[in-house]
């Protein structure tokens, strides 16, 4: 069983940059592909990006390419999402998740562990 506990989040003005934290209990996170997800209010809950187990892979949600970068340090047992010029749109309560596998998951479905969420709020 792993813990998962998002950090990082907050209000910022619209261009501005944010770097979440998801940092892991119980297990090591060296074997699991991580992802992060989002969802807004009234809308369901959208893929923004993930990575493999040892960082070789990563995928992105088109609308965040070129915007947000997921990392992980698996000797401090947490992984990241920088993401910079920040608009509206990405106002969500942010979530990270972990599966075991040494592929990429298919989608959230695929995802076993969750965090609680953090709050992202950007201002126009």
């Amino acid at each position: 069983q792993v813990q998962l506990a998002e950090s990082g989040g907050g209000l910022v003005q619209a261009g501005g940059s944010l770097r979440l934290s998801c940092a892991a209990s119980g297990r090591t996170l060296s074997r699991y592909a991580m992802g992060w997800f989002r969802q807004a209010p009234g809308k369901e809950r959208e893929f923004v990006a993930q990575i493999s187990w040892n960082g070789g892979r990563s995928a992105y949600e088109d609308s965040v390419k070129g915007r947000f970068t997921i990392s992980r340090d698996n000797a401090k047992n947490t992984v990241y999402l920088q993401m910079n010029s920040l608009k509206p749109e990405d106002t969500a309560v942010y979530y990270c998740a972990a599966e075991t596998t040494t592929s990429l998951p298919a989608g959230a479905n695929e995802y076993d562990y969750w965090g609680q969420g953090t709050q992202v709020t950007v201002s126009s």
